[in-house]
This record gives structure tokens, C-alpha cells and sequence, in this order.
């Protein structure tokens, strides 16, 4: 019987899974190689910690693994139930929650090596209740790679903007949906349906990269925008995604409707809300994604040998 530890949080509604070591040897080398090692050599870790049937297709993994950067106290990798993510906003969030909650880091500075480059993330101090559990995030910087992109969907054409924050995102805002929690079958189909619609016609994050986030804005009450995002295994991401929303900040920048330092309220499909804002540094824009996030479950994933699903299904 094999025994993995986890922790589980939540960041805006939306999950993360803790792994605090890997059990296998990844070959050291940076955050990148090792992703690699793991994602050829050993997915069935992905799968046991994040598909059915422990898990479930809207649950995010965090691998812990050394770091190469010298200047990081950690390295992490980010896994869903269909592969691997270059970051994760909301997941950086909880695992630094995760990370206090065990001891191993203090409010401050935390910086962090992920398979696109280092983060930084600072942990604010805990209110006067009791455990710390918000965290700003600096991202690797964001960019729009395409503006106005024409896509149809269902005889309509609708336009978006291809972006990177980490992860690549196609953003849309003429779709004419209700983003709701009582409209999320067909922002999900509408959403699927775009995705598979850039990949029939070809287009493509900068070198030929896969776009595998698709997010829908629309205007909020209690907010400056609220979104919908559709990850790449087809579930919504419940917060208002880190990665999503950093490259949205991105696009507001470039279209002059953004200021460095200006704050920006972005508001997930089920309410949950990240600020968000940005610096130009050495010409590029690099976002900072602010949220929290809450401890929720902690125990040990049991692998019992015998068991046919046992590495997940």
C-alpha cells in the first residue's frame, strides 16, 4: 500500500491538490525538465492524485519538486485531468495558503519556479481570526498576441483576443451569453465549441501553441468584469482564474483602458473575485493577481496494488 500525503484548499471556489513531495526522481535540472521526466516517465501520478476515482475533472493538482533557480524556496508543477499547465494562478494562491498552513513559509515573500519561469508570491499577514490565507501574486509577464480574431460559432461570428498569462487564452466578449451560475451548460458548450473552432481553422498562441482556455466576459455589479473560463479538460474554472485573468489585464493595457497600478476587480462565473493589476517592467507587462484561498482537507492518497483503478481511471 502506498501512501502520498495531500492537503487540499480552494481559491476562490476553485481547488487545489497539494502533493508536498514526489516519489519518484525527476533528474533534478529546472522546474521545466522535470515536468518533462514526470509527464513521459510518470503520469500515472497525475492521473491517481487528480482523476476519478479520488478526484474529479475540476480538481487542479500542485507537485512540489526542487527548484533550479537558486533565488526560489520552491518549484511546483500544475496538473488537470487532461495533462499539464504552464502556471496556475489560483493554485499558486493555494499552495502558499497550503504551505503556511504547514509551517514552511511565513507572511512575505515567497518566490516560486514553475515550468514558464519564477513567480512571486507574497503572503499577507493573517487577520486578527487567526490563519493567513491571502496571497498577491506576480506572474511571468503577459502579452496579447492577436487582436480581433474572428471565430464561428452556432452561424455566429464572434471575435477575440489571443493572450498569454501563463497559459494560453482565447478572450471573448460578443458572445451575448448570460455568464451565470444558472447558464453554465451552455457557456460550456459555446466555450468547448470555440476552442474547437481555433483548432480547425489554426489559429494558435505564438509558435504554433496550442489555445486551450477559452474565457467569456461580461459586465458585473460588484465588480469590473465578470468571466467565465473553460480549462482544457472541459471543466470551468470556479474562481476567477489567475492566468485568465492576467492576460486579460494585458489586453485592457494595450487597448489604453488599463493603467499601471490601477486596480482591476474581476469577478468568476460563481462570484468569487481576484484583483488585479500591472507594471511595465523593462517593457513588458507583468500582472499581479491577488486572492484567497482556504484549507480545506488533509490526509494520505492510499494506492493499494491490487486495485485496477488504483493510478486512476
Amino acid at each position: 500500500m502506498q501512501r502520498i500525503p495531500f492537503l487540499d484548499s480552494h481559491t476562490g471556489g476553485e481547488p487545489t491538490r497539494l502533493l508536498q513531495s514526489c516519489p519518484f526522481e525527476l533528474g533534478g535540472g529546472s522546474v521545466a525538465e522535470q515536468l518533462n521526466v514526470l509527464r513521459t516517465r510518470y503520469d500515472y501520478l497525475r492521473r491517481m492524485a487528480i482523476n476519478e476515482p479520488r478526484g474529479s475533472d475540476v480538481l487542479v493538482g500542485a507537485l512540489l519538486v526542487p527548484p533550479a533557480d537558486p533565488t526560489c524556496q520552491f518549484g511546483v508543477i500544475f496538473f488537470n485531468n487532461v495533462g499539464y499547465l504552464g502556471m496556475c494562478g489560483h493554485g499558486t494562491i493555494g499552495v502558499v495558503v497550503s504551505l503556511a498552513y504547514l509551517g514552511r513559509v511565513q507572511p512575505g515573500l515567497v518566490r516560486l519556479e514553475t515550468p514558464v519561469g519564477v513567480v512571486e508570491a507574497r503572503l499577507h499577514p493573517a487577520s486578527p481570526a487567526g490563519h493567513p490565507n491571502r496571497v498577491s501574486v506576480r506572474n511571468v509577464p503577459a502579452y496579447r498576441y492577436r487582436s480581433n480574431v474572428a471565430v464561428e460559432v452556432d452561424d455566429q461570428i464572434v471575435h477575440g483576443d489571443v493572450a498569454w498569462g501563463g497559459n494560453w487564452f482565447f478572450l471573448v466578449h460578443d458572445h451575448g451569453l448570460d455568464v451565470s451560475p444558472q447558464n453554465i451548460e451552455r457557456l460550456t458548450d459555446f466555450a468547448w465549441k470555440v476552442r474547437q473552432r481555433l483548432a480547425e481553422q489554426g489559429i494558435t498562441g505564438q509558435a504554433g501553441a496550442e489555445i486551450d482556455h477559452v474565457e467569456l466576459f461580461a459586465p458585473a455589479e460588484q465588480a469590473d468584469s465578470r468571466n467565465f473560463v473553460l480549462c482544457p479538460g472541459r471543466a470551468y474554472d470556479r474562481s476567477p482564474c489567475g492566468t485568465g485573468t492576467s492576460a486579460a489585464l494585458a489586453c485592457l493595457y494595450v487597448e489604453g483602458k488599463l493603467s499601471p497600478g490601477q486596480v482591476w476587480r474581476q469577478q468568476s462565473v460563481i462570484g468569487s473575485i481576484f484583483e488585479g493589476q500591472i507594471e511595465i517592467v523593462e517593457g513588458q507587462i507583468v500582472p499581479t493577481i491577488t486572492g484567497e484561498a482556504w484549507v480545506m482537507a488533509e490526509g494520505n492518497l492510499l494506492v493499494d496494488e491490487r486495485d485496477p483503478f488504483g493510478w486512476g481511471i
